[in-house]
């Protein structure tokens, strides 16, 4: 550390002066911050540009891309309260009738009697204390449930074993609930009884739906050995039964899908004289919802709108080489709206004229003006459908929609719209043919091929230094920016010993100039 005298001896602020002569070898350090500051400001503005194509991008996968976008439909039943139905993937409409003879139910089955021998019984105690408040005692520690399953057919044996030391009836009861076992249980307080109830409806052919073995269900919580033995304690499944367009038939449930859509029972219809009457029939019809798929094809058209657009200002925005980034002394002496207003100019211009962005920009336009080969010659291009590009050379490509002709489109095939949309072709190798796939498939193949390149120029936030052209420069320019904060910390001690030492020689010339002028005057 250089001792810093500074100016007893010569009187001159010596502080001063070296920070005035280190405003110039700071320069260079200055410049390599700005450099860095416009290194951080282009790679900030690439990866804005990525998020919104990948927001872009996001969007046409949940909207235009997803098949059920243009299967939308508009489905009425004469009587909703009896049977209701709902559009999942059929392309084409229906005309159904149905008639409902019997609901689908689940099999339950009921304790018996009141399990407690005393009132004490406490529901969270465990087992080894509550014996003595059972009405019967259990001398197995294991037993097992096994209960019918969704397509209608018995579920696996499942096994349970019980730790009376740490086990109480209401987590044996949660355990049931949470297995795989296919029932629900629970402990009725009042009557000191539990039900236990199958989680799906339906009849397993005339069998049981709900089995149990083991003395601690049978014996202790009073069950029977399956829900048709349960007797007046229990109850049967039964399947759905009902009559569709003439055609006698059953499901294990309620709800249930037929040519892709799906029909959901609530309520029997048939008056049971074997007789089918008008109003024992539900009648289920439906229509293209125009209006939705028109809405999603809108919303796609608006988005890549607005994102061609941010891109176009962002290649196309002014660049004020004259506005360099400020350094901290020049922020000093500016106001806040001073500094705003001057880093607005800054920043500006950081991707005009981008090689990546230009080259998405065009390629997207080719994806949306090319035909596409192997559908519906009627429905290979946007235009056929009333979408075209502005004829305003400023608006640069914005998409353009005739409303009427779009809707008659829809109204005419919509999965024809789909195709011209979301067909897909690759080669051997795995890669999309651009010629013969949809509009939507080819530009998030675009996209995808965009946020790539400029993941490589300019990462994410994920990437280290190392992983992108821009983080390497800046990895650079620290590196430079060390040495020459350490060059500068150099130089600056050396004018201190400088100045040190010439305060010093005043100082011992200041001294023998006294010395002598004691002696003479002397």
């Amino acid at each position: 550390m250089v001792m810093r005298i500074g100016g007893m001896a010569s009187g001159m602020d010596i502080d001063s002066i070296v920070q005035d002569m280190m405003k110039v070898e700071k320069m260079s350090l200055d410049k390599l911050n700005q450099q860095k500051q416009l290194l951080e400001w282009q790679r900030d503005d690439y990866r804005e540009m990525n998020s919104l194509l990948s927001t872009f991008d996001q969007s046409i996968f949940d909207g235009i891309y997803r098949k059920s976008s243009f299967t939308q439909k508009t489905v009425t039943s004469s009587n909703e309260s009896a049977v209701s139905a709902r559009n999942i993937s059929s392309t084409s409409n229906i005309y159904t009738t149905i008639r409902v003879d019997q609901m689908a139910e689940v099999a339950y089955m009921n304790s018996a009697g009141d399990i407690r021998a005393s009132t004490d019984f406490d529901l969270d105690g465990t087992l080894d204390v509550e014996r003595a408040n059972l009405t019967n005692d259990f001398t197995s520690n294991t037993f097992t449930i096994q209960a019918i399953q969704s397509d209608g057919t018995l579920g696996d044996v499942i096994e349970f074993t019980i730790d009376p030391a740490t086990d109480s009836l209401n987590s044996i009861i949660q355990r049931i609930n949470a297995s795989n076992a296919g029932v629900n249980a629970f402990y009725d307080e009042q009557t000191g009884r539990l039900s236990m109830t199958a989680k799906n409806t339906g009849d397993v052919d005339a069998q049981a739906e709900i089995l149990v073995t083991g003395d601690f269900l049978t014996s202790s919580l009073g069950f029977a050995s399956d829900n048709i033995a349960a007797g007046v304690n229990g109850n049967e499944g039964k399947n759905a039964i009902f009559q569709i367009n003439g055609l006698d038939t059953e499901r294990f449930t309620n709800t249930f899908q037929i040519n892709g859509f799906e029909y959901t029972l609530n309520q029997v219809t048939d008056d049971g004289d074997g007789v089918t009457e008008a109003g024992e029939l539900v009648t289920i019809t439906s229509e293209t919802d125009t209006d939705a798929i028109y809405e999603s094809i809108v919303d796609f058209v608006e988005k890549y709108n607005e994102v061609i657009g941010k891109i176009n200002d962002k290649v196309s925005e002014e660049r004020y080489r004259d506005y360099t980034p400020l350094t901290e002394e020049q922020k000093e002496g500016l106001s806040e709206r001073e500094i705003e207003l001057w880093e607005e100019k800054a920043k500006s211009g950081m991707l005009r004229n981008d090689s990546i962005l230009t080259r998405a920009l065009n390629q997207m336009r080719t994806d949306f003006y090319n035909y596409v080969e192997g559908i519906d010659t009627n429905y290979d291009q946007l235009s056929e459908i009333g979408i075209t590009t502005s004829s305003n050379y400023r608006e640069k490509g914005k998409l353009i929609i005739n409303e009427a002709k779009l809707k008659e489109a829809i109204a005419d095939n919509p999965m024809n719209i789909y195709n011209l949309f979301n067909t897909e072709v690759k080669d051997a190798d795995g890669n999309l043919i651009s010629e013969q796939s949809g509009i939507a498939r080819r530009l998030r193949d675009t996209i995808d091929n965009t946020i790539e390149s400029i993941e490589a120029r300019a990462g994410n936030s994920y990437y280290s230094y190392s992983q992108y052209t821009l983080g390497r420069n800046l990895h650079d320019i620290d590196r430079r920016i060390d040495n020459m904060e350490e060059y500068l910390i150099r130089i600056e001690d050396r004018y201190w010993r400088q100045f040190s030492a010439m305060e010093k020689a005043i100082q011992r010339s200041n001294e023998q100039s006294t010395y002598l002028m004691q002696q003479f005057g002397g």
